[in-house]
């Protein structure tokens, strides 16, 4: 069966309305335009999100549901806690942002990566600009762990997470969403549900819900210090 898609034109910054996206498969909405910083802050400010791999043209996607973390509420598991007292990892905010972005590609196996070379420029192009921002899991003075995503508004729309020790992304989370929460953050966007983020206690949203929370959401404002480079959890062990 024929697929009927909207082409974005590179000259025209515009995007249809994510009611229009496709039910199967689920989501996609358009193809094509570019990934410039003006494009790609109006995708995420209408809960739309670029995602294609190397040969193909850029796809843009805004699937139901919508995988999401409330900060607030969010309780790291028993056996967490237990491993974070143990081995005492260290997180910081903006510290090695580019870092980050490319770890989020290069520790994946050549069929999982989606963060193609274009994709990468794009985001670091962001974090320069004060909108795409990361957390760093550091253990024995070198990263291990982290994520990154674009911050609209009270929203964090999360787009990767990488992990070279053992829940070192599990421990990103963790901490962020009691900084972010702390700084007036009200939900964090993870896109699609998988079993790694459903084990973290992530929960789905229709698409109306999820689109009426970021529309109210992207209008408020986080608390002006939320992501100045700064450690959010250190260890009583030498500083990294």
């Amino acid at each position: 069966m024929a697929i009927y898609l909207t082409e974005l034109d590179s000259n025209k910054l515009w995007f249809p309305s994510p009611y229009e996206a496709l039910q199967d498969p689920n989501g996609l909405l358009a193809y094509g335009g570019d990934l410039s910083t003006d494009r790609l802050l109006l995708a995420y400010q209408n809960g739309i999100f670029p995602w294609y791999s190397e040969d193909d043209p850029i796809l843009w996607w805004s699937p139901t549901p919508r995988a999401v973390f409330y900060p607030k509420t969010f309780k790291p598991s028993k056996s967490l806690k237990k491993f974070q007292r143990k081995y005492q990892y260290q997180v910081s905010i903006n510290m090695a942002t580019e870092t980050v972005i490319d770890q989020c590609a290069f520790t994946r196996s050549a069929d999982e990566t989606w963060l193609t070379h274009e994709m990468r420029l794009a985001y670091k192009t962001l974090a320069k600009l004060g909108h795409c921002h990361s957390v760093e899991v550091w253990h024995n003075g070198m990263i291990v762990g982290g994520l990154y995503g674009v911050s609209i508004g009270q929203i964090f729309c999360g787009e990767s997470m990488f992990s070279l020790k053992t829940n070192a992304s599990k421990i990103a989370l963790w901490y962020f969403c009691e900084h972010f929460s702390s700084m007036r953050g009200k939900l964090i966007d993870c896109q699609v549900m998988n079993k790694h983020l459903k084990s973290l206690g992530a929960l789905e949203l229709e698409r109306e819900e999820f689109i009426q929370s970021l529309l109210s959401l992207k209008q408020e404002k986080l608390v002006a210090s939320s992501f100045k480079p700064q450690w959010i959890k250190l260890s009583s062990k030498e500083n990294p």
